[in-house]
């Protein structure tokens, strides 16, 4: 009899154990919406993250929101605090600044925060921080830049959007080419966007008789940098710098266009790595706070086959 009492005890504390392991922790996901090619990407890779990371751990409920300009991400996030008692925030700011106070508020209340690529205006707020090499990546560009004009030259320079990130880059990009006798003619915001970086290269095409390449730091900005040029029949410019690894353009650089002789990578899967480490972090004691670094190559014909991914939306 006392054998069967220890047993039943024994297999109640047993049974009692899963009960307490399911108990269900919500993950908010906010990120911008799909405003250009690298944003498309990182949504195609968020969505893939979460409806797998659902099954591999029935106790976590995921929410994910994109937004299409701050105000909204705000929003979003005030939402998920007040109505989804989130354990924890993976988020990707629009802008660096106004998403600083609701991620503060969020880490107030006791939640992990994850933030990634475009860090906010305030640093150590978040637990762990998620990134390419923004510095790398302008450093490499512009060592490519400096390879590649050996006796220097007259460049223009396509900026993202206002971001910490984006100072990096420039910052990473300047410090590379400082006395290489490659001269910025002039340097302004592309926002990322095709458009706008179409409409910009226009202005620079009307006030300069002679530009000898452009660093667009950006695959979507290079598109729009390359409509520009290629409808006002200029044939100075020799080339055109962008980054990120979007699919055609890694296609033309395997395929030797001249326009577009290299690339830097800057994957949009990075948010996948995010969300599956803050999954882990809910889930486990193995510690994942800190900051996670995810490197820039340069990409030339000689490993472009690499890089080219036949089935990425990026």
């Amino acid at each position: 009899m006392k054998f069967a009492k220890i047993t039943a005890a024994a297999l109640a504390a047993t049974l009692a154990m899963p009960v307490l392991a399911q108990e269900t922790k919500v993950i908010g996901v906010s990120i911008p919406a799909a405003t250009h090619g690298w944003a498309g990407g990182m949504n195609f890779h968020a969505q893939q993250a979460v409806d797998r990371l659902e099954k591999v751990y029935p106790e976590l409920d995921f929410v994910l929101a994109t937004a299409s300009d701050p105000a909204k991400q705000v929003n979003d996030i005030e939402d998920m605090l007040a109505t989804r008692n989130i354990s924890a925030l993976v988020v990707l700011p629009f802008e660096s600044e106004p998403l600083t106070s609701p991620v503060k508020a969020v880490a107030d209340s006791g939640a992990w925060v994850t933030v990634v690529d475009r860090g906010l205006a305030i640093p150590g707020i978040e637990d762990l921080y998620v990134a390419g090499d923004n510095p790398g990546f302008g450093k490499v560009s512009g060592e490519y830049m400096v390879s590649a004009m050996p006796d220097g030259g007259d460049i223009v320079v396509f900026r993202g959007i206002p971001t910490t990130i984006d100072n990096e880059r420039v910052e990473g990009f300047e410090s590379a080419i400082d006395g290489s006798g490659i001269n910025v003619l002039a340097m302004e915001h592309g926002n990322w966007n095709r458009d706008d970086s179409f409409t910009v290269m226009q202005d620079f095409l009307s006030k300069y008789d002679k530009i000898d390449a452009v660093w667009a730091s950006d695959d979507d900005m290079a598109i729009g940098v390359l409509a520009a040029i290629e409808q006002s029949g200029r044939d100075d410019i020799k080339f055109v710098l962008g980054g990120a690894g979007m699919k055609e353009m890694v296609a033309k650089v395997r395929d030797g266009d001249p326009m577009i002789p290299a690339d830097v990578t800057y994957p949009p899967s990075m948010i996948a790595t995010a969300i599956e480490m803050t999954a882990v972090g809910m889930t486990s004691t193995a510690p994942v706070s800190g900051t996670f670094t995810i490197g820039s190559v340069l990409i030339t014909a000689d490993n472009a086959a690499d890089f080219y991914y036949e089935d990425s939306p990026f």
